[in-house]
């Protein structure tokens, strides 16, 4: 499956997936002016490439400093997504990074944090400085 990047816009955030590896990551601010076009086709990839792993290891890191309710809605999806793969056996792990002196970040981690049963979701603090 072929990876997805995009670079990080003004409204959207830098995105990778790389599938061979199991590495997916999100960065920076999320707010889209069309939330659903933007997270839909790495959405929908994401989800075949679930469905079609059986050992194995994925990690999804997050470095968000801003998004919008349409984009904690995406996040959700994916946090679903890997939650569900999960409960299949496959190892998920989201890494949640934040600066520890923003605490709506922090608290949107802890929120996302208290869904996942199966999987690994580590918080983690920026280093300062």
């Amino acid at each position: 499956m072929q990876p997805i990047h995009r670079e990080a816009t003004e409204r959207s955030p830098a995105l990778l997936f790389d599938f061979e590896h199991h590495r997916l990551s999100l960065a920076g601010e999320s707010y889209p002016e069309d939330a659903a076009a933007f997270f839909g086709p790495p959405l929908k990839a994401m989800a075949e490439y679930l469905d079609g792993l059986v050992d194995a290891r994925v990690e999804l890191e997050l470095r968000m400093t801003y998004f919008n309710s349409s984009s904690a809605k995406a996040l959700m999806n994916m946090f679903q997504l890997l939650e569900h793969a999960a409960s299949r056996g496959v190892s998920t792990r989201v890494r949640w990074f934040f600066d520890p002196e923003d605490d709506a970040m922090q608290e949107f981690g802890e929120d996302f944090a208290e869904d996942f049963e199966h999987g690994e979701f580590e918080l983690v603090p920026l280093p300062q400085g």
